[in-house]
């Protein structure tokens, strides 16, 4: 189903056309939302933008515009103020019409997209043998969302996790766990993840000022690289233990996602040095085969290179990444690559897709976009930390999350002289602690900061999971008093709008489309949860305005299929911010 603001594009399209002339098929007619409900619906300030062109005052522009609008069946007679603005009103009727058309779609009139792709979601990545800390909240959330968003617009995503699992690191731990705890090396599951990074620290340190243990460390990693049955063996071992933990965390946060590794592109890195020194991109510096940058400068004002190849014959990051990059277009097919990491990392990209473009591997038809995301803080706006002044275990974090939120939930029953099962109480506790944790990093501008704050996210007023999840509980509740089933309403319910409050949620309700299209290409998660924010306060307003159980027939079939519709878009729209919803609370 075409939304009203397609529909409005295209009937200016054809209105200017037939004002103006064939050379304005391609001019953007500038429908846009309105900014304020007392200038109508939508508005168009195109002819503004058109004047010097046509060497016209902009309202006679305007005038000629709307003599030639066709929209009597969507609006009301368009209106223009000022020096020329286009001021549309939905007409009620075409509303309605609108909302009993999604009322029976299971999709609530979001059409597929016309032209899908094959997407790659690159997000998450933890390093093996480390903890998952707060760092991965924001990675992982957001990854999860536009993933979520884009396969229900009918893409076909990927969702990989490029996890940390090569390089001198294992040398490193492997060569440590020889003399500490051999046993960690031959048996699976001898140590818990938090010994293992207990261990790594240690090696770490003795990695940093024993020369000796150094090139021990060094000449692990070289057995490894060959193959080594033992090394492999213990690398392997060590994988696995991180991965269970990395797993309970996932399956906590209701995550899919597929695990290749930078072990996944190891053996395809001599061919990306060898494809760049085909193409002559490749320049020695200080030993190192490097490609120098356009754009990108040292200190000095000297161009910067991008080592793909170190002095003593190695690879690092870049080349992984270049590797990684390769494989994905000419192997996985993929023509949207999209990278969920932090924004310090954003040089780093830029660099890596400017050398993949010059190779001729990243080409016109592929877009590759950096989604890059502001750091997690504390309450003092410092980054968050532990008390002791180390980084937050994620594990710890989402436990606390669901601590209080049963906290929270035992007082609210208390004061509300109500009894429920442990079970409810802990299920509801989980849902809402979760939601929480991970509304209130996607309701962030996320290429912001944001303030960590288990006592705003908890609240149930605002623009907070708890809030949204009670809107929807409490339609479910209408359900419940009046012995209603919603599925049952068909599609004789129908939805007639005669209140302010009314039209006000419907024309809410018919927006989710719009947002969900902007969303595919700005992957900006904090839209749609302003979208359902505002959806949940229109709700309310309606809800406490308009009568529903109580009401005369046909208002109440009505306004049952209008909270029917509201509790769908919130179910819908949690969902692809993976948030499950609650029937009571």
């Amino acid at each position: 189903m075409n939304s009203s603001l397609e529909q409005l594009k295209t009937r200016f399209t054809q209105a200017l056309v037939t004002a103006f002339g064939s050379d304005f098929t391609e001019t953007d007619p500038m429908v846009v939302p309105a900014s304020n409900p007392k200038f109508g619906d939508y508005q168009s300030n195109v002819s503004l933008s058109l004047a010097k062109q046509l060497g016209q005052k902009p309202r006679l522009i305007a005038e000629q515009i709307v003599k030639h609008l066709e929209v009597t069946d969507i609006c009301q007679t368009p209106t223009i103020a000022g020096p020329g603005f286009i001021n549309l009103t939905l007409e009620p009727a075409y509303l309605t019409q609108q909302l009993n058309t999604i009322q029976i779609d299971p999709r609530l009139g979001v059409e597929r997209t016309k032209q899908p792709q094959r997407v790659i979601v690159d997000f998450s990545s933890p390093n093996i043998a480390k903890e998952m800390h707060v760092g991965h909240l924001r990675s992982t959330i957001i990854g999860d969302s536009i993933a979520r968003i884009l396969e229900f617009q009918g893409h076909d995503v990927l969702r990989l996790n490029h996890v940390g699992d090569w390089g001198t690191q294992f040398g490193m731990l492997i060569t440590y766990l020889r003399e500490a705890y051999p046993d960690a090396l031959t048996t699976a599951g001898a140590l818990e993840l938090g010994d293992l990074v207990a261990f790594y620290r240690q090696a770490k340190q003795r990695f940093d000022h024993d020369e000796a243990f150094r090139g021990a460390s060094r000449k692990e990693v070289v057995q490894l690289q060959a193959g080594a049955e033992d090394s492999r063996r213990a690398w392997q071992l060590l994988c696995e233990q991180s991965r269970r933990e990395f797993q309970v965390i996932y399956n906590l946060l209701d995550i899919q996602v597929t695990e290749r590794g930078e072990s996944f592109y190891n053996p395809l890195l001599p061919a990306v040095v060898q494809d760049l020194e085909r193409l002559d991109l490749l320049e020695e510096d200080n030993g190192a085969n490097c490609v120098f940058l356009e754009g990108f400068t040292n200190k000095q004002g000297q161009p910067l290179p991008l080592i793909v190849q170190k002095s003593d014959g190695g690879y690092n990051y870049a080349t992984t990444d270049l590797a990684a990059l390769r494989y994905r277009i000419q192997q996985d097919g993929a023509n949207r690559i999209i990278y969920v990491t932090d924004g310090g990392q954003a040089n780093h990209f830029a660099q890596v897709f400017q050398v993949a473009q010059r190779a001729g591997w990243l080409t016109e038809e592929v877009e590759v976009v950096h989604v890059p995301f502001g750091l997690v803080q504390g309450e003092d706006g410092k980054k968050l930390k532990t008390r002791s002044g180390e980084t937050v275990r994620l594990r710890d974090l989402l436990d606390e999350a669901i601590a209080r939120s049963q906290a929270d939930m035992a007082t609210r029953l208390k004061e509300e002289d109500r009894e429920e099962t442990a079970e409810f109480i802990a299920h509801v506790a989980q849902v809402v602690g979760l939601s929480a944790v991970k509304y209130a990093d996607l309701s962030q501008n996320r290429t912001s900061n944001y303030i960590f704050s288990y006592d705003k996210m908890l609240t149930l007023q605002g623009n907070t999971a708890p809030y949204m999840l009670y809107a929807y509980a409490r339609i479910q509740s209408i359900s419940r008093k009046g012995n209603i089933d919603f599925e049952q309403l068909g599609a004789d319910a129908k939805i007639l709008l005669q209140e302010e409050t009314e039209l006000v949620l419907g024309k809410h309700l018919l927006q989710l489309g719009e947002v969900l299209r902007d969303l595919e290409q700005d992957l900006l998660p904090n839209r749609l949860c302003q979208y359902l924010y505002e959806l949940s306060q229109k709700f309310n307003r309606f809800y406490d305005q308009c009568p529903v159980l109580k009401t005369e027939e046909p208002q109440r079939t009505s306004r049952l299929g209008l909270c029917d519709l509201t509790a769908r878009t919130l179910k819908l729209g949690l969902s692809l911010l993976g948030i499950q919803v609650l029937e009571r609370m």
